[in-house]
C-alpha cells in the first residue's frame, strides 16, 4: 500500500449522540470512495466498524473503529466512535488521535444528550469541529429545525454550507452554497450523481445563506475583510480558503447533508473533508507533560524526533495484544525498537499495519499525522507515548469517568478464581475505563464500569473471547456502624489455672467522632495502673473487635476510645489478657453508647433532556434522595442529588428506561448517614440471619 505525505492525510473522528448514523456514514463513505464494494448495513452486520459479535447483535457501536478511504489523492482516516453513554468515554481517548471531529446529528431528533457531550470532549482537545445531518430522507428530518437546536447548544458560528434538494423522502442532493453549484445523486444508492440547475424553490434561500456564509468568513480574517469591503464578495477560492482556517481555528463550524442509507451527498461530503478540513501539521500541538510532571508540548512535524501516541488498545486472544497508533511526529518504521516513554520500557515493532475494521494490510512505514497499528506490543496501553531517546515529553492522557456501577462477580464454575483474574486483566488492557479490585470488607470481587450495559459487554465479552463464564450480582453496600453516644465501661478479664493465670483491666470511656473522622485512641493512664507495655494490647483488642462489628458485623467507625484507669497483675498480666479486657470493654461500651448503622451516600449527577428532568427527580426522591439542584448544560437537565448506595443499584437500566436512552448520570462517594431504624432493623436482622 501506498505511504501518504500528512498534507495529503485527514484525521476524522466520527462523534455524536447513540443512533445518530454515525457507523453508517462511515460505511457509505468507504463505499462511495471505492475502498469496499459493497453498502454495509446496521441491521445484517455487514459494516466495516461494528464487526465486534456484541455490536453486531446490539447494534450498537461498543468500541472506536479505525478505517480508512482514498479521495483524489488523500488519505481520510476515520475513527468511528460510540455514542452511547455507557461507551462513550471511549470516543475521548480516541479523539486524541485525530484532528477533526465530524459531529453526526440526527436530521430528525436534533441534538441528543451525548452530541454535547463529545462536543465538549472535542472543545477540550482544541479539535476542528464540523456536523453533518444525517437521514435527512427520514420523515420529518428539516435543516431549519435541526440547526436551531444545534445553535442553541453551540452558537451561532454553526453554519450551513449545503442546503438539501427535496425534503424528507424527497431529499436527493445538495447545494453547495461555496460554489452556488447544485448536485443530484441517483436513487439506486451507488453514490453517483450529476450537476444540475439550483431548484427554483430554493434559489431565494441559497443567495441570501451565501452572503451570510460570506460575511461570516470575511469577519473571521482581516484580509478577507478588506477583500469583502472592496469588492462586495468573495469569490469561491477566498471563501474556501478562508472557511478552511475558521474551521481549524474553531471559529466557524459547517453544517453538511447526508443519507446515508440512499449514499446520498457523501461525495460532495468527501470532497469538503479533502478541500477545508485541517491536515495533520496543521493540529493544535499535543498537551504533554515532562517526566518531572510538568506541562509541555509535542507539536505535530514531519521532521521532528519520532513521537507517535497509542490511543486504542485490543486484546484479541488469537493475534494477542494490537495498537492502534497515531505518529505526531517523524517517520514510523516496521521492524525497529523504539521506546515507551510512559512505562519506560523498550518496545520491538513487528509489522505495521492500517486498518479497515477488523482487516488489516502491512505497510512499511507510517508518516506524521498517519493512522496505523502494530501487533503484539508487550507492554503498550491505551494512553502511551512512544518515541526516539530525544523525545522528552510524554502525551497528557485522557481523565477518564470515574466507574458509575459495580457488580459482585462470581464463577459460574468452581475452582475459575484464577481464569477470571487473568481474562480480566486482558479485558482492562483494552477498556481503562473498567475497574477489577476485591473489597477488603466484603471479600467479594468488584467489577465498575460506566453503567449496566457496559458491564453486561464485558460479561459477555470474558465469555466470546476467552471461555470464562462468570455471575454478576449487586454489590454488598459497604455499611458501617458508629455510637452516637458515650460510654464509660471496665473491662475485666480474669482466669485461673493451675499454672500462671490471666489478668487484664482496663476502664476506657467512648464517645463519637465526626463522621469520616475514623477511629482514635488516648492513653491517659497515670502511676502506672497498667505498665506501658500493655496499653498497645488494650488498643489493639478494641480495634480488632471493632473491625467485627456490634449489630450486624460491619466495621465500627468514627469513635473515640480513652484509656484512663486499670490494673495489673505482677504474675498473671499479659498482652493477650489486656487485650482480650480491651475486647470486652469495648463491647460493654458498644450496648451503652446508642450504636447505630450508617450507610453509603453518593453525590449523583443526572444528564437527561428538558422534558424529564420532573420524572427524574421525582424518581431521586423515592429512593430517599435529597435533591442539591438542578443546572442547564446546553440543551440539558443537571439535577444534581444525594442518595443512599442502597437505593441506586438498580438505577442504571431504570433510568435508560425513564429518558428512553437519552439519559446519563455520574456518580461519587460523599459521606456517611445513618440508617433510618426500620430499614436498619431490616438489614441488621438479615445479616444476623445469614450469620446463623
Amino acid at each position: 500500500m501506498a505511504t501518504f505525505d500528512s498534507e495529503s492525510i485527514r484525521n476524522i473522528g466520527i462523534v455524536g449522540h447513540g443512533d445518530a448514523g454515525k457507523t453508517l456514514l462511515v460505511s457509505a463513505m468507504l463505499f462511495s470512495s471505492g475502498d469496499v464494494s459493497r453498502l454495509g448495513r446496521i441491521e445484517d452486520g455487514s459494516t466495516v466498524t461494528d464487526y465486534d459479535e456484541d455490536e453486531i447483535e446490539r447494534q450498537v457501536t461498543i468500541s472506536s473503529s479505525v478505517a480508512h478511504c482514498h479521495w483524489k489523492g488523500h488519505k481520510i482516516n476515520v475513527v468511528d466512535t460510540p455514542g452511547y453513554s455507557a461507551f462513550v468515554f471511549d470516543a475521548k481517548t480516541a479523539l486524541l488521535g485525530v484532528e477533526t471531529a465530524l459531529v453526526v446529528v440526527d436530521g430528525v431528533e436534533g441534538v441528543g444528550v451525548q452530541t454535547e457531550q463529545v462536543w465538549s470532549f472535542a472543545e477540550d482537545l482544541g479539535l476542528a469541529r464540523a456536523i453533518v445531518l444525517s437521514k435527512m430522507d427520514r420523515d420529518r428530518a428539516s435543516l431549519q429545525r435541526t440547526l436551531r437546536s444545534l445553535q442553541d447548544a453551540f452558537g451561532r458560528s454553526v453554519v450551513p454550507v449545503q442546503l438539501p434538494i427535496g425534503k424528507e423522502s424527497e431529499f436527493k442532493g445538495v447545494v453547495d452554497l461555496l460554489s452556488g453549484k447544485a448536485f443530484a445523486g441517483r436513487a439506486d444508492g451507488s453514490g453517483d450523481f450529476k450537476e444540475v440547475e439550483v431548484p427554483d424553490d430554493l434559489k431565494s434561500d441559497a443567495e441570501r445563506m451565501r452572503e451570510e456564509l460570506v460575511e461570516m468568513i470575511a469577519e473571521s480574517d482581516d484580509d478577507l475583510m478588506e477583500r469583502f469591503f472592496e469588492e462586495g464578495t468573495l469569490s469561491e477560492e477566498e471563501m474556501r480558503a478562508g472557511l478552511g482556517r475558521s474551521l481549524e481555528r474553531g471559529l466557524i463550524f459547517p453544517v453538511f447533508c447526508v443519507s446515508s442509507v440512499r449514499n446520498n451527498g457523501v461525495k460532495q461530503l468527501l470532497d469538503q473533508i479533502v478541500n477545508l478540513f485541517p491536515n495533520p501539521l496543521q493540529r493544535k500541538p499535543f498537551a504533554a507533560v515532562t517526566a518531572e510532571g510538568e506541562p509541555a508540548e509535542i507539536v505535530p512535524s514531519k521532521d521532528g524526533p519520532l513521537a507517535v501516541y497509542a490511543f486504542k488498545t485490543f486484546a484479541d486472544p488469537f493475534a494477542g495484544r494490537i495498537n492502534i497508533l497515531r505518529v505526531i511526529s517523524g517517520t514510523l518504521k516496521s521492524d525497529n525498537r523504539i521506546k515507551n516513554l510512559t512505562r519506560d520500557q523498550s518496545e520491538r515493532f513487528g509489522s505495521l499495519q492500517v486498518f479497515q475494521g477488523k482487516s488489516h494490510e502491512a505497510v512499511s512505514e507510517l508518516r506524521a499525522g498517519d493512522i496505523g497499528g502494530v501487533l503484539k506490543l508487550k507492554d503498550t496501553r491505551t494512553g502511551d507515548t512512544l518515541g526516539a531517546p530525544t523525545l522528552k515529553h510524554r502525551v497528557k492522557q485522557v481523565e477518564l469517568p470515574e466507574p458509575a456501577i459495580s457488580f459482585a462477580v462470581e464463577p459460574s464454575t468452581r475452582g475459575d478464581e484464577e481464569k477470571i483474574g487473568s481474562a480480566i486483566a486482558k479485558v482492562l488492557e483494552e477498556d481503562p475505563s473498567l475497574e477489577f479490585r476485591r473489597d477488603p470488607q466484603t471479600q467479594q470481587f468488584l467489577l465498575a464500569g460506566t453503567g449496566q450495559l457496559h458491564i453486561e459487554v464485558v460479561v459477555n465479552r470474558l465469555k466470546q473471547r476467552f471461555g470464562v463464564e462468570v455471575d454478576l450480582k449487586p454489590p454488598k453496600v459497604a455499611y458501617r456502624e458508629t455510637i452516637i453516644g458515650t460510654a464509660d465501661v471496665q473491662g475485666r478479664h480474669k482466669k485461673q489455672t493451675g499454672g500462671h493465670g490471666q489478668f487484664g483491666d482496663c476502664k476506657i470511656k467512648m464517645e463519637p467522632r465526626e463522621r469520616g473522622e475514623g477511629y482514635e485512641f488516648e492513653d491517659k493512664i497515670f502511676g502506672g495502673s497498667i505498665p506501658k507495655g500493655y496499653i498497645p494490647a488494650v488498643n489493639k483488642g478494641v480495634q480488632e473487635t471493632a473491625a467485627k462489628g456490634y449489630l450486624a458485623g460491619y466495621p465500627v467507625v468514627d469513635f473515640k476510645v480513652t484509656l484512663y484507669d486499670g490494673s495489673y497483675h505482677n504474675v498473671d498480666s499479659s498482652e493477650m489478657a489486656f487485650k482480650i479486657a480491651g475486647a470486652l470493654a469495648f463491647k460493654k461500651g458498644m450496648a451503652m453508647a446508642r450504636p447505630v448503622l450508617i450507610e453509603p451516600i453518593m453525590n449523583i449527577e443526572v444528564y437527561v433532556p428538558e422534558e424529564f428532568a420532573g420524572d427524574v427527580m421525582g424518581d431521586l426522591n423515592g429512593r430517599r434522595g435529597k435533591i442539591q439542584g438542578m443546572d442547564v448544560k446546553g440543551s440539558s437537565q443537571v439535577v444534581r442529588a444525594q442518595v443512599p448506595f442502597a437505593e441506586m443499584l438498580n438505577y442504571a437500566p431504570v433510568l435508560t428506561s425513564m429518558t428512553g436512552g437519552r439519559g446519563s448520570y455520574h456518580m461519587d462517594n460523599s459521606h456517611y448517614e445513618v440508617v433510618p431504624p426500620h430499614l436498619a432493623e431490616k438489614i441488621i436482622s438479615e445479616a444476623n440471619r445469614d450469620d446463623h
